[in-house]
């Protein structure tokens, strides 16, 4: 059995980073706005801390896929070595 923390954290781990993001806008945007009741802003704040840690993720699988694309001629990785010939 999965507590509700669990369930809510493996569907923020299915989104994408546009629409963690997105959520994650919404989210800061209601906790700004004010409203809600503690257990309601304590619910938000920790969605909001679950879809950070989403966009985080997506954020440094670019950076990695970007440093190794720019590191891949440096080191040879992918290059023709008869290009040249």
């Amino acid at each position: 059995m999965t507590s509700t923390t669990d369930e809510a954290t493996d569907s923020a781990d299915a989104l994408g980073y546009e629409q963690a993001r997105d959520e994650l806008i919404e989210v800061v945007r209601r906790l700004e706005t004010g409203g809600t009741t503690l257990e309601e802003s304590l619910a938000l704040w920790e969605r909001g801390e679950e879809l950070a840690k989403v966009c985080r993720r997506w954020l440094d699988g670019a950076r990695a896929r970007l440093d190794a694309a720019l590191a891949g001629p440096e080191t040879g990785e992918g290059a023709d070595p008869d290009a040249d010939a």
